[in-house]
């Protein structure tokens, strides 16, 4: 694994800010854009992945950032579960709740990854 030295590096951390790309744009659109609550909550979420990485990372203690990353993944699911919501409101069409979510799936999956791989490793 190559050596990360800025949070920047870290590849679950670009795709978590590829996520909050799209969802910035999605909750753009007009009847979402409305939906105050709702739009402030998801991109909450969605930024709350990436800010926890990058927080577990400043820690420099493989035991807070696993914390951290931990924290990351839940906001992940949260981010998920809105979603649905989003879904069931008519806000997004079915393709693009599933390209949001598996792009969100595909972080958790680094996420959880790199949790296991610093569990594992002899760093302290």
């Amino acid at each position: 694994m190559a050596k990360i030295e800025r949070f920047e590096d870290i590849q679950s951390w670009q795709k978590a800010r590829e996520v909050n790309k799209d969802l910035y744009n999605i909750t753009k659109n007009a009847s979402f854009s409305k939906d105050f609550f709702l739009r402030n909550q998801i991109r909450r979420a969605s930024v709350s992945i990436m800010a926890n990485i990058a927080e577990g990372f400043g820690r420099r203690s493989k035991k807070e950032f696993v914390n951290f990353l931990n924290i990351a993944h839940g906001s992940a699911a949260e981010v998920q579960c809105h979603l649905y919501v989003v879904l069931d409101q008519n806000y997004i069409s079915q393709e693009d709740f599933e390209v949001i979510f598996n792009k969100v799936e595909e972080v958790s999956m680094m996420i959880q990854g790199f949790m296991n791989y610093l569990n594992n490793s002899k760093t302290p």
